[in-house]
């Protein structure tokens, strides 16, 4: 159980969930949340689904029967990852249209722009 709750925590961790988060996510109080990812309490079967759906990561990996998020035929692509993506391409097409490309100094804060926001993703 204690894997588990490790995993778990893992998980919601990298996306930088906190707990309270995480349980509104999941319809669960805050105190269970912290309960599994102690691995005093095991979640339900239908919980263990709801960690699977969201972070994208099959219940093999969940009950850590494998190191491989996705197995053999799976395609990883977590929602909160799909989510980041989208809102950076967006920022992108929106830079890309706010300047000039003929203006060199339009170009130079383009890029400078374009550097702060990967920068901001970064950390």
């Amino acid at each position: 159980m204690e894997q588990i709750g490790k995993r778990l925590r893992a998980l919601r961790e990298g996306v930088r969930l906190t707990q309270v988060k995480m349980a509104e996510i999941l319809g669960v109080q805050q105190s269970r949340i912290n309960r599994y990812e102690t691995g005093q309490t095991t979640p339900a079967p239908e919980i263990f689904i709801k960690y699977a759906d969201y972070f994208d990561v099959s219940m093999d990996y969940l009950y850590c029967r494998t190191d491989d998020p996705r197995g053999r035929l799976y395609d990883y692509q977590p929602q909160a990852l799909r989510q980041k993506v989208a809102e950076n391409k967006e920022m992108r097409e929106f830079i890309e249209m706010c300047f000039d490309p003929q203006a060199p100094v339009n170009k130079r804060l383009k890029e400078a722009l374009l550097r702060i926001m990967e920068e901001a993703k970064e950390e």
